[in-house]
């Protein structure tokens, strides 16, 4: 069976795709188990001194200036999570429920959150075994981290909440039984160490950056398909007009529609049909750039976050120290994850604009709405309206969630990043995208079949056959949903870009 080792420093986004959605099993590194038996002799310590530290010794928030005897630590980190577990809405996915697991387990790794390494254990038989706990999609605030939804993971630890375990939503008393894994109980720091963090919106976040890096490469590909329809210019995309403006993301997406196109009769020379393109054409490398330089920002976030210690206390081992930070603060990942939104949000509206230009005879200098029989047929008319649509809602979407802030215990907590909305809001803007992107490409495709004396590039042909293998070309109206869905489908689970890449190397 493959495996991921984890010790808090090391876990990258790979590893964490193959955990949540290829099943590896997750396990310690010896030297992550060393590190967290030392930490917890520290909390031990202050127990038994009833040293007064926040947390362990004291309640919560505004409580923190309330002394908590050390017979009644057990019941203040039992109270801690059935109170916090104030989440609603709809469940989140049991892929995302593995990330936050993942990810949690990852940061206590680290050895700063004073956990014993037995309650780490139950956490990581729960990936491994498929305990997933039912976490709703609302009620984080991003600080002090991901309390509410993390609280609902935890539920299931002390044999409360619910589960999906096997396809079956069950108690998670029941779920724990069924799959032989003893329920905890919490003893000293515990509940905190598994609640105070940013694991939520951290893994929402990184499933949409991982999938986000995927969409790239597909928005390349539905852009290049609609050059060859429009018979576009490729010398905008020339190497040398990049290298004097040399953004990393411009110069990889202009390399991409080149590698697509490549021995293409559809294109077009500067001057031969026309002297230069619209915006939506000519400046895909620019415009597909600028969000990849986006996205790789948030990825860099991302892989710090994964690996980062956000408890607070945090409890060093060598200097037998207890320090109230503020770790546990989404701020960095929220500003992150706003501008993954608007980032995927851009990738939408430019790709709205081209599938415009595809339907729009009086641009396309094709049949109108791309039906040979207009008028009787309506042919790609509304697909353009539900694109628009799309994009609209998205531009909602963008609005950034972490400018907003609201206090909450009492004042102490008096600024918060909204982070996990930020994160939320992004996956929704991603799912809509792919959604645009799939109407383009079925656009383009129809457009291409009123010119079959030409032939498509490399790339670009394997993409089309992809296309044609799940949506037929549009000779008669009929119900369109549903290849919308079906092109939906192979973008959704990267097959189509797969299939290209294997053809042509993108970057």
């Amino acid at each position: 069976m493959n495996k991921v080792f984890i010790d808090g420093n090391h876990l990258t986004l790979e590893d964490f795709i193959n955990i949540v959605r290829n099943e590896y099993r997750v396990e310690l590194t010896t030297e992550a188990l060393e590190s967290i038996k030392a930490n917890r002799r520290i909390v031990d310590k202050f127990v038994d001194e009833e040293k007064v530290v926040y947390g362990i010794t004291t309640g919560f928030g505004k409580f923190s200036d309330v002394a908590i005897s050390k017979e009644d630590t057990e019941l203040l980190q039992r109270n801690l999570i059935i109170s916090h577990a104030c989440g609603v809405g709809n469940p989140l996915d049991e892929e995302m429920v593995r990330g936050i697991m993942v990810l949690r387990a990852n940061a206590l790794a680290k050895g700063y959150s004073g956990i014993r390494h037995e309650t780490v254990l139950t956490l990581l038989d729960m990936i491994n075994k498929g305990v997933h706990p039912i976490i709703p999609e609302k009620g984080s605030l991003g600080a002090s981290g991901d309390l509410a939804p993390l609280s609902h993971m935890v539920l299931v630890m002390i044999g409360e909440g619910e589960a999906v375990y096997k396809g079956r939503r069950i108690s998670g008393r029941e779920a724990m039984e069924k799959a032989g894994i003893p329920i905890v109980q919490l003893t000293s720091k515990e509940g905190l160490a598994l609640i105070n963090g940013t694991q939520v919106m951290t893994a929402i976040g990184a499933l949409t950056v991982y999938d986000s890096k995927k969409l790239l490469k597909l928005a390349d590909i539905a852009g290049a398909l609609t050059v060859e329809a429009q018979r576009g210019i490729i010398d905008a995309f020339k190497e040398g007009v990049h290298r004097v403006r040399p953004h990393k993301g411009q110069r990889q997406t202009a390399a991409n529609l080149l590698k697509l196109v490549e021995g293409s009769t559809f294109v077009t020379r500067q001057g031969e049909i026309r002297v230069q393109d619209a915006y939506t054409l000519r400046c895909i490398p620019q415009i597909h750039g600028g969000s990849r330089d986006a996205i790789d920002y948030v990825l860099e976030k991302i892989n710090i976050e994964m690996n980062s210690a956000t408890d607070n206390p945090l409890i060093f081992t060598e200097e037998r120290q207890v320090i109230s930070g503020g770790n546990f603060h989404g701020q960095p990942m929220a500003l992150a994850f706003d501008f993954l939104g608007i980032a995927l949000a851009e990738l939408a509206n430019v790709s709205e604009r081209r599938i415009e230009r595809l339907v729009n005879p009086q641009l396309s200098g094709l049949p109108a709405f791309l039906t040979a029989k207009g008028g009787l047929n309506s042919g790609f008319m509304i697909t353009q309206y539900a694109a628009a649509s799309l994009v609209s809602e998205n531009k909602v979407l963008a609005h950034p969630a972490s400018v907003d802030s609201i206090p909450s215990s009492a004042n102490q907590e008096d600024h918060v990043s909204m982070g996990t909305i930020a994160a939320r809001k992004a996956r929704e803007i991603y799912k809509n995208t792919v959604n645009v992107l799939a109407i383009e490409l079925m656009a383009a495709a129809q457009a291409i079949d009123f010119n079959k004396q030409y032939s498509l590039g490399r790339g670009t042909s394997v993409a089309y056959d992809a296309i044609r293998r799940e949506v037929a070309t549009l000779q008669e109206d009929r119900v369109m949903y549903t290849d919308i869905n079906a092109c939906s489908k192979v973008i959704f689970n990267h097959t189509l870009v797969n299939k290209v890449e294997e053809f042509v190397g993108l970057d």
